[in-house]
């Protein structure tokens, strides 16, 4: 019996086994069956998702003929998103698969099944390569077409921005005020075109009869349009401008030696010539002493035999002496003694902030000479001072007929009462045309002659152009730093450049050259610098003028409007940083129309910026003078001995100095 039970046992057992083995199958079958059913489903869906995706894509695309597509990563992002889009779906695919396979893996753990598995697995693994490759390539050529399309669209007319083309940049051209862009042109070539002074409408007889004992029997362009411009400013009297307006600012730019004061002086002293009461109708303001007493000395040749008195305020008497000049105390009561004054800034503010009975409220010219420089020291506020002692209200006038009020906008009230009028002169060689700096001057309804400025637009492009002197020759010379002092020597003593005027850019460099070429010898030299005294300094010049002195060696200081009698040559020893100081160190030759040279002595780093820069400057032609070595052999010997003395009179110098 227990034999029996055993043996059914087993048999049981291997009944079981079979039966589940069977079940086995049956199953693997049937998973088998739903995966290849799954693929069959997955096969008939991608047609229809690609279907699909082109019904989006056509609105996509007439969206994109409508609106063109703005840059080329646009297109880039759309096939990166189909080409997810295709991934996407592979990897969905792999996970269907993979959680069929673990359901077999699962359920069966036979070897051979899952053998079978791993074949199946590899065959949809690469059909689904083959399908990822297919969609693929279905999907580019779209993209390509929508690319296409698009591309077609921005060619129809529409800008693509983004797109960085080479374009022509336009250069920004300065654009000037009317009175600066159109001015009134001067002739620039004084020979031929002089007018006589007869000629010239509105001048006294008076005037006339003085020009004529002066020797003027012309008058250079300049002063024929200047002079009756400033006189029609004063046709109805002092008190009144032209139509009872307020008269227009005047604007001179004018190359050195052209006649810039005697335009001025002329039409003031005819203005101020039938004055009643003596006030302080005139203010000439000059930026050197040695300028301010030019300007002084035409004025008072002008106003000898009227009722007129021309006082200087420059700080060369002391400051009581100049305040007794200037006013007197009669009955208690404060007079002015003084019709025109001719002032530097720094003592004309002195005067206004220190002197009680000094006035300025009759005034009715300010004339501004080297106007450019005395923008430049605007730092010290003197026009604003000056203004506001023109405008000082004090009790007395408050009432008056004549107070006066700083101008404003013109309107009825404005214009009632009328006041008496402040009309500006400016003069200057190398007038700047910045307008922000000329805004400063405060200048109203300005009115430009000029002869330097040209109008073209070329030239507004590039820095300011003027016209140099008509008579006036520029050299350039080669040289090293030593040799510079021998040239000057081989100038003055081998080819007579006699007289000549130096020009250095500091004072102690005047003073060693100085020192060297007396040390030398053969020739009588001078300094002329701040350094010397007023006395010392007026004393040098008037020998430099009447021959006594060939060879004058100077700072910037003479360089400034100064009109030195008898200068042929300029030399620049050293040359000049901006091109407004050399235009004023070579206008003290070739002045009035007469011959003159000009020589530079340049390093060889230092040529091509001066030269660049004179020649946007408007020069009209630099030429270059080579001095050979040989020239001044003969003079190295005493050279050297003279540079050694120099040595020892310099330590002197600065030992005194210490002590």
């Amino acid at each position: 019996m227990a034999l029996f039970v055993i043996n059914r046992y087993l048999v049981d057992e291997e009944d079981s086994e079979s039966s589940r083995e069977s079940r086995s199958r049956a199953l693997l079958a049937k998973l088998q069956e739903q995966v290849r059913a799954r693929e069959r489903q997955s096969i008939s869906n991608t047609p229809d998702e690609d279907n699909k995706e082109q019904k989006k894509r056509k609105p996509e695309k007439t969206e994109t003929e409508e609106v063109p597509r703005k840059t080329k990563k646009s297109e880039n992002e759309r096939k990166t998103h189909a080409a997810d889009e295709v991934a996407s779906s592979a990897k969905k695919k792999k996970k269907q698969t993979n959680k069929t396979l673990s359901t077999e893996n699962e359920s069966t753990g036979d070897k051979e099944s899952i053998n079978e598995k791993s074949v199946e697995i590899t065959e949809t693994s690469e059909s689904d390569r083959e399908e990822n490759k297919k969609t693929e390539e279905s999907v580019e050529p779209q993209i390509s077409q929508e690319a296409k399309a698009e591309n077609g669209s921005s060619q129809s007319g529409f800008h693509v921005l983004g797109g960085f083309k080479g374009k022509t940049v336009q250069k920004v051209k300065r654009v000037l005020p009317q009175w600066l862009a159109q001015p009134d042109v001067i002739q620039r070539d004084i020979t031929n075109n002089l007018i006589p002074v007869s000629e010239v409408p509105g001048i006294c007889p008076t005037l006339l009869k003085k020009l004529e004992m002066n020797g003027i029997q012309s008058f250079f362009p300049v002063q024929a349009e200047v002079i009756p411009a400033i006189l029609e400013s004063v046709a109805s009297g002092l008190l009144v401008g032209p139509g009872g307006y307020r008269p227009r600012d005047i604007c001179v730019s004018a190359p050195t030696g052209s006649g810039k004061t005697l335009a001025f002086v002329i039409p003031v002293v005819q203005a101020l010539s039938k004055r009643v009461v003596r006030e302080v109708r005139a203010l000439a303001v000059l930026p050197t002493k040695e300028l301010a007493q030019q300007v002084s000395k035409v004025f008072s040749t002008y106003t000898e035999g009227t009722n007129l008195k021309v006082v200087m305020v420059t700080g060369q008497k002391t400051f009581a002496a100049e305040q007794t000049t200037l006013s007197e105390n009669r009955g208690g009561v404060s007079h002015s003694l003084a019709d025109i004054i001719v002032a530097t800034p720094g003592r004309l503010v002195d005067h206004i902030n220190k002197n009680p009975n000094f006035s300025l409220q009759h005034l009715r010219f300010l004339i501004i000479d080297e106007a450019d420089r005395m923008i430049d020291s605007m730092h010290q506020s003197w026009l604003s001072q000056v203004t506001k002692a023109v405008y000082r209200s004090t009790g007395d006038t408050q009432t008056s007929v004549f107070r006066r009020v700083l101008p404003g906008p013109i309107t009825v009230a404005s214009l009632s009462p009328p006041q008496i009028p402040l009309q500006k002169l400016l003069f200057s060689a190398t007038l700047t045309q910045n307008p922000e700096k000329l805004q400063l001057l405060d200048l109203h309804q300005p009115r430009l002659f000029s002869s330097t400025h040209t109008c073209t637009e070329t030239t507004t492009q590039r820095q300011d152009t003027f016209n140099f002197p008509q008579g006036l020759t520029e050299y350039y010379v080669p040289c090293t730093l030593s040799k510079k002092p021998l040239i000057i020597l081989h100038f003055l003593l081998r080819l007579k450049f006699s007289p000549a005027l130096c020009f250095t850019n500091s004072r102690e460099g005047a003073h060693r050259l100085y020192l060297l070429v007396k040390l030398f010898g053969g020739v009588e030299v001078a300094e002329f610098s701040s350094k010397l005294s007023p006395g010392e300094r007026q004393k040098t010049l008037k020998d430099f003028e009447q021959g006594k002195i060939p060879l004058l060696i100077s700072t910037d200081a003479a360089a400034r409007g100064i009109d030195i009698n008898g200068v042929k040559c300029v030399i620049n020893y050293d040359a000049p940083q901006y091109i407004r100081t050399y235009i004023h160190r070579v206008g003290r030759t070739a002045r009035a129309g007469k011959a003159g040279s000009a020589f530079t002595f340049l390093l060889e780093v230092q040529e091509k910026n001066f030269l660049q820069m004179v020649r946007d400057a408007g020069s009209p032609g630099i030429q270059r003078h080579f001095v050979q070595p040989e020239a001044f052999k003969s003079m190295e010997a005493r050279y050297d001995q003279a540079l050694a003395e120099l040595s020892k009179v310099v330590k002197e110098e600065n030992a005194k100095k210490r002590f």
